[in-house]
């Protein structure tokens, strides 16, 4: 055995297992506890790197103790820690979610889950592209598998932040996966006519009319389901959006918007303002105006489920012809529609209620390439104006 100072661990030879090995040990100062990290290698010049390795990532303060905290206790940890620093309740669920496709174990504790499993400090790179194979095994879409992925990097990297981990495992995997089905669809006007037409033949008018109001505004289902009708302004025809109706946990509940900028106020088009009026002057036939601007356009004094309108809008869709037609494809058509009549960018921006004219570019990009085509500076027509003959 070649021992060195004090603090510096040994090297030795194992005769049992025939290897090399690296042993250092020392004392963790919140706990006095007396740790010892082994790693048996080939040859004595492997243990001798091995040892200097962990000489040195223990004076970093980066050699841990071999806790027994496992990569689905950490999840949930830091699930909890989200939760604290004031994250949306449908981000988390949503975070949980996708970080529960790896580790199956967070959403059923008897779930098979190697890699929940597995001591935080010993998850390799390998471990992780394991998991992330079996969600590919398992059929998910391409889009799912890499959100999958985007969270389990991010789970590791707060690990590393508080030096749980030595290294990120999670960020060396990289996974080629096939296009997916585009993040929305914008329906075509003679498709959105069919659409408006089933909704006006449907039972339930307040559902028509919150369908015709996200169309028409771009609103998120959530910002549209929490408006009351005290937030609707009919002398200006604008309505004001200020917070969000969510599914949190199994039970509905108030969320703050999504971004400081999408706290908004949206004007509303002639004729769906004439439309709100009408409804609400039938209400006010019944009730008080103060108790009229407590109720919510759907649902009353209450808003409905979220996952009402979704069920609704499937049926409808179902019944117009229109195959699937989901909840956020009805703002993606507002967007496209507007883009595509010359509405500035900054404008429909604003109205998504975005951070910056920059989020909508990057998702609209495409349909601005052809209106730039058409942006050019003929200086003959500048110098010369009037008719000119084309030779």
């Amino acid at each position: 055995m070649k021992r060195r100072g004090k603090g510096g661990g040994s090297v030795f030879y194992h005769e049992g297992k025939g290897k090399w090995v690296a042993q250092l040990t020392w004392v963790d100062p919140t706990t006095g506890r007396k740790l010892k990290r082994e790693k048996h290698c080939a040859t004595r010049k492997e243990a001798e790197q091995a040892l200097a390795q962990m000489v040195a990532e223990q004076a970093r303060g980066l050699l841990m103790d071999p806790s027994r905290l496992t990569a689905r206790d950490f999840a949930l940890e830091y699930l909890r820690r989200l939760e604290r620093e004031g994250l949306r309740p449908n981000s988390i669920r949503l975070a949980q979610g996708e970080l529960a496709y790896a580790l199956p174990s967070l959403k059923d504790p008897k779930a098979h889950d190697p890699l929940g499993r597995m001591r935080l400090q010993e998850v390799k790179p390998v471990h992780v592209r394991a998991a992330v194979d079996r969600v590919i095994e398992a059929g998910y879409a391409p889009r799912t598998v890499a959100r999958v992925l985007m969270r389990l990097k991010a789970l590791f990297r707060e690990a590393l932040r508080l030096e749980l981990v030595a290294r990120n495992p999670a960020e060396a995997i990289q996974v080629r996966l096939p296009k997916g089905e585009k993040a929305a669809r914008a329906l075509e006007p003679e498709e959105v006519a069919r659409l408006l037409e089933a909704a006006e033949a449907s039972r339930s008018r307040d559902m028509a009319l919150l369908l015709r109001l996200m169309l028409e505004t771009g609103l998120r289902r959530g910002e549209a389901l929490a408006l009351q009708w005290g937030d609707v302004d009919l002398e200006r025809g604008e309505v004001r959006v200020w917070r969000a109706w969510a599914k949190v946990g199994s039970k509905g509940a108030f969320t703050p918007l999504k971004t400081p900028t999408a706290k908004r106020v949206v004007p509303l088009p002639l004729g769906l303002l004439h439309r709100l009026k009408a409804r609400k002057e039938e209400l006010l036939e019944r009730l008080n105006p103060e108790e009229v601007d407590g109720l919510h356009l759907v649902g009353g004094v209450k808003p409905v489920d979220p996952d009402a309108f979704n069920h609704y809008l499937r049926r409808l869709a179902e019944k117009a012809g229109l195959g699937r037609v989901r909840v956020h494809d009805l703002r993606h058509t507002w967007a496209t529609l507007a883009l595509s009549r010359g509405i500035p960018l900054e404008v429909v921006s604003e109205r998504l209620g975005h951070t910056s004219p920059t989020i909508t570019l990057n998702v609209y990009r495409h349909l601005l390439e052809e209106e730039r085509r058409g942006y050019v500076l003929d200086l003959e027509d500048l110098l010369f104006p009037g008719p000119r003959a084309i030779s």
